[in-house]
């Protein structure tokens, strides 16, 4: 078999009702053109029927499609950061395995990659996603942009296209807290973006969940910016200034007038408004130290329970 010149990496998490018809526009989409491919599966951990239904997809086209299984559910990065350590081509494509980003869009990234660009980023047209979802992505695109200055116009889209020396250097970093999109974005010499199709889930849940969304936005925050931490330092000494100030103010006010008992509420307002932007701040700095405290310990950033692979490569 030739050297694939492109590989798809595709992360599957409970995807078994979708996996057939993937499987079926992936390879038409694929087999348009002469060049050489693989597809790498990943499956993260899936308690459905996945594991049974990727092994039967892998015998129908051995030589062109590898499977990863987990042991267990480490995260659709992690599933890409798998997939990217075994790619043998020059050109990779990640692809969601739901569908809403059309398999047949997948010439198109390869086409602009042909230009001299070493990323393309994918930017879904007329979004098939619910009015929270997609207004949430906006105004999250527009804060990472402000917070990182990495111009991401749309970091959830799945549909993206790499150099092979792009993913050398995202491997290298062993990172355990990483952020695919914008670290390529960060190391790319020449990205690009390209509008792409985007259709309505075929079947099945979203696996990202409101506290699953939170949490990526934690993991891009503190992987690429001290922001919130200096925004919270300045707000500390503007807010010590400020009681200074008000301690003067209280002083001055006992002498002239007099012990008083008005205002107690009031004071106990801004100290619970003080204790809450304290205890934010605290989170906020306990994410910058978990961070830390998971890159030291050097644990596996994920475990594989079984590889399939008849390349013979």
């Amino acid at each position: 078999m030739n050297k694939p010149y492109i590989s798809v990496v595709i992360p599957v998490y409970n995807e078994s009702e979708n996996l057939e018809q993937l499987y079926q526009r992936v390879i038409a989409a694929l087999d348009k053109s002469d060049k050489p491919y693989e597809i790498i599966l990943v499956n993260d951990g899936s308690q459905d029927d996945s594991y049974d239904q990727l092994n039967e997809l892998q015998k129908r086209r051995p030589e062109q499609i590898r499977i990863i299984h987990f042991n267990g559910n480490f995260g659709q990065h992690m599933a890409l950061m798998a997939g990217f350590e075994r790619v043998r081509g020059e050109i990779i494509i990640t692809l969601d395995a739901d569908l809403q980003n059309p398999p047949e869009e997948i010439y198109r990234l390869v086409n602009l990659m042909e230009e001299g660009h070493d990323y393309v980023g994918g930017i879904r047209k007329n979004r098939q996603d619910t009015f929270f979802r997609r207004y949430a992505s906006i105004i999250n695109n527009w804060l990472r942009y402000k917070m990182t200055k990495i111009r991401l116009s749309d970091q959830g889209c799945m549909l993206r296209a790499y150099r092979r020396a792009l993913i050398d250097l995202m491997i290298a970093s062993k990172e355990t807290s990483l952020f695919i999109p914008a670290q390529a974005y960060r190391l790319s010499i020449s990205p690009a973006e390209i509008e792409v199709a985007h259709d309505a889930r075929k079947s099945g849940e979203s696996k990202y969940n409101l506290y699953r969304l939170l949490r990526l936005n934690f993991d891009w925050m503190t992987s690429f910016t001290l922001l919130p931490l200096q925004i919270f330092t300045m707000l500390g000494l503007f807010i010590s200034m400020l009681s200074s100030f008000f301690v003067v103010y209280l002083f001055l006010r006992r002498i002239i007038i007099g012990p008083e008992v008005e205002g107690v509420f009031t004071l106990f307002a801004i100290v619970f408004f003080l204790m809450g932007i304290m205890l934010m701040g605290l989170g906020i700095m306990g994410e910058y130290i978990g961070r830390i405290y998971q890159e030291v310990r050097h644990r596996p950033r994920y475990v594989i329970r079984k590889i399939i692979d008849d390349t013979n490569e």
